[in-house]
């Protein structure tokens, strides 16, 4: 379906993710309807399972973007304050000079914990978020600090540690709770619940395994190449790609709030939505005003580019929106909100091709140019 003027869109869409394997979904919302709802392709490798709008992408990075609404669920009903300081909800945190780090430093990657490699050292340590928390709050390092790193992957984590502190829950059940429920929708999940198994698409292409192989290379290079080192340590975690195989793969049965969020195109657009329009929906209009404030524009020191991180979110690239921001991930999949505009878009995809970056690949960033210039069209 599009509506009038968004053809284009579409047009887009099946130009871009038909006739490759995988598949995926595009959501468009806009005055609180869809404008856009399009799917296409296999949901899994042998192509028995079309892709519907059921069908859920495990979506790496776009995950962040689920934790950071989880935490600013909480700061809008007084439970944290943006420069608390992280240990002062989680004690444990103060640990080895990290008492002065802040929720603020902490959601826009300032908290100097970015080394996945220094806390897992295998396949096992991934899949023990408990023990991920314990060893992050542990940990000695030089914060915060002024300019990003990238947690690409500790990030989950430790934001779940900090809002375990507060709620006693971790991240699964808070997704429920603080999106799921209070928004009415399905098709969101931080790990995969048995209820939703049956939906789940598999990852396909040589994205997954390719990362394992370069990971083998880059790691004894990066001991010698200070600038690469970072890179290496917060993006490559030794035995990532074994928890991804079988046909029920262990990452989903964890909790990796940064990487394993089972998510429906819809679902990313309506949570995105409701946080973009500052019309009180999931956040007040006092807290929705602090999400798209830029917190850092450094040259990210993992990513190696110029960043504008938010309280948890970045720009939505390929926008040219200056306030539209959201979480994007490897694979491709993403969601963004647009306040300027009203536009939200939840795009997941089980592609995951050679050319992919930790913050999608180029599928994601054109559709997203063509929704907005539709936008302004009608």
């Amino acid at each position: 379906m599009t509506a009038p003027g968004f053809e284009p869109v579409a047009r887009a869409f099946f130009r871009l993710v038909s006739g490759r394997s995988g598949g995926g979904a595009l959501v468009v919302r806009r005055g609180g309807e869809d404008v856009v709802v399009l799917e296409t392709g296999w949901a899994d490798r042998a192509r028995t399972r079309h892709w519907t709008q059921d069908t859920l992408a495990l979506s790496f990075s776009t995950t962040k973007g689920i934790a950071s609404t989880i935490v600013h669920r909480l700061a809008d009903r007084g439970l944290l304050g943006y420069d608390d300081p992280v240990a002062a909800h989680w004690p444990e945190f103060a640990a080895g000079g990290k008492e002065r780090v802040t929720i603020r430093e902490l959601l826009s990657h300032r908290a100097g914990l970015w080394s996945v490699r220094a806390v897992a050292r295998g396949a096992e340590d991934l899949l023990d978020h408990l023990l991920m928390e314990e060893r992050l709050a542990a940990r000695a390092t030089r914060a915060p600090t002024t300019r990003s790193y990238y947690h690409a992957i500790t990030y989950g984590w430790l934001v779940a540690g900090l809002a375990r502190r507060i709620t006693g829950k971790g991240l699964a059940d808070l997704a429920r709770t603080e999106i799921v429920e209070p928004l009415g929708l399905s098709g969101l999940h931080i790990g995969v619940p048995d209820h939703a198994r049956e939906f789940v698409a598999q990852p396909v292409g040589p994205g997954l395994r390719q990362a394992g192989v370069l990971g083998g290379v880059l790691s004894p290079v990066s001991r010698r190449l200070t600038g690469a080192r970072p890179f290496v340590e917060a993006l490559i975690a030794p035995g990532f790609a074994e928890i991804f195989e079988g046909s029920e793969p262990t990452i989903w049965s964890t909790e990796m709030p940064a990487v394993n969020g089972a998510l429906s195109a819809a679902a990313l657009a309506k949570m995105y939505e409701a946080l973009a329009d500052g019309g009180g929906k999931l956040l007040s209009p006092e807290t929705v005003e602090q999400l798209g404030r830029v917190q850092v524009r450094t040259r990210d020191g993992v990513l190696g580019i110029g960043m504008r991180w938010r309280l948890g979110y970045h720009q939505a690239f390929g926008t040219g929106a200056s306030r539209a921001f959201g979480h994007y991930g490897y694979g491709g999949s993403g969601g963004w909100g647009d306040p300027d505009t009203g536009v939200s878009l939840g795009f997941v995809t089980n592609r995951i091709g050679s050319a992919t970056t930790p913050l999608a690949d180029a599928t994601l960033y054109r559709l997203s140019r063509v929704v907005l210039r539709c936008a302004a069209a009608v």
